[in-house]
């Protein structure tokens, strides 16, 4: 039987074992996911944000559900998944959640929203996005370390979630109708910062600037 000598080496994840003349596998490397999560949300967000600035009828709403589950939902959870792969905790955890966030959505919309008494339907839903608005505004603070474009982009959202959510549980339109707008510039922030990102990365060199902050 072939003698292996095994060392354990100490660092701040803990004990290493490795074996004497094996090399540890190496994770094949995977393309930067930011882009699809930004542009996930960018282009649902924009759909949806255009119902709630009354521009266009709300018999609309259900051609949002499908963007809601497929794009903004399962893309950008996958997204979220592969910066996990990347070591990216910021980017894991917003689109993650974000993509969660569209999935929950959808059901709300598809299946339980019609459960909730007409009475109660605005405070619930007015509670639901400030909650969002409440997450947004702390991911908003972590985002000063990763680049102007982003940190716009958790600004406008934020105050769109709070304004959103504001203007549903008073019932109040015009205070909807401004959070529509909002989120239709939160849109143009989101995909204007995964334009850059995939455009810098595929011309190798910057195209469009985003500022990246000190770290």
């Amino acid at each position: 039987m072939e003698a292996t000598t095994v060392r354990r080496q100490a660092n701040g994840e803990g004990a290493v074992e490795q074996r004497a003349g094996v090399m540890p596998p190496i994770a094949p490397a995977i393309g930067d996911p930011a882009p699809l999560g930004l542009a996930a949300f960018a282009l649902t967000t924009f759909v949806l944000s255009f119902f709630n600035a009354g521009l266009v009828s709300d018999k609309g709403v259900p051609v949002v559900l499908g963007l809601a589950l497929a794009y903004g939902g399962i893309a950008q959870l996958l997204a979220g998944m592969w910066e996990f792969r990347n070591n990216n905790t910021f980017g894991a955890t917003a689109f993650t959640s974000f993509g969660a966030f569209w999935i929950s959505f959808f059901v709300l919309e598809q299946f339980e929203g019609s459960k909730i008494p007409t009475t109660h339907l605005g405070k619930a839903v007015g509670l639901y996005l400030i909650a969002w608005g409440i997450f947004t505004a702390y991911m908003w603070i972590a985002s000063f370390r990763v680049s102007v474009a982003v940190n716009l982009v958790f600004l406008f959202l934020a105050v769109t979630f709070i304004v959103l959510g504001i203007g549903n549980a008073n019932g109040t339109e015009s205070i909807v109708h401004a959070g529509g707008w909002l989120g239709i510039a939160t849109a143009v922030l989101a995909w204007y910062a995964s334009f850059a990102s995939v455009t810098n990365k595929t011309f190798g060199r910057i195209v469009l600037p985003v500022r990246e902050l000190n770290r």
